[in-house]
């Protein structure tokens, strides 16, 4: 069994023929981790591998590692329940009844939102393509 049986193929960048050729090895465990992110794109491992290969190359795809991506997500998660407080916040001082203390919590908590914000920015132009 072929480690590229099944899945579509690359397209062509252009209308030459693709002549030459690039071994790479894989342990088992790689190649099973490789197989499964091509079958997700419905795509024949070495397609998958010369389409992320060349995205790479021309820094169209940008490789991040999963700890970053870890980060990201967890601001993102941050970011929305900081938001969510700070909705639930303005909500209670809307009635006039203890302003003075809600009105510090709430502007730390829209501090905080902004401080999140920029952290997630920051992440994320990171992971962006470099065109």
């Amino acid at each position: 069994m072929t480690a590229d049986v099944g899945g579509r193929r690359r397209e062509r960048e252009s209308g030459e023929r693709r002549s030459e050729r690039v071994g790479v090895a894989f342990t088992p465990a790689e190649l099973a981790v490789v197989r499964a992110a091509a079958g997700r794109e419905g795509m024949s491992v070495a397609g998958w591998v010369g389409l992320q290969a060349m995205a790479v190359a021309q820094h169209v795809l940008v490789p991040v590692s999963a700890d970053r991506a870890d980060v990201l997500r967890e601001l993102v998660k941050a970011r929305a329940g900081l938001r969510e407080i700070a909705v639930r916040l303005n909500e209670l001082g809307g009635d006039g009844t203890a302003v003075g203390a809600l009105e510090e919590v709430l502007a730390e908590a829209r501090g905080a939102v902004v401080r999140v914000d920029a952290a997630t920015v920051a992440v994320m132009r990171e992971r962006r393509s470099r065109t």
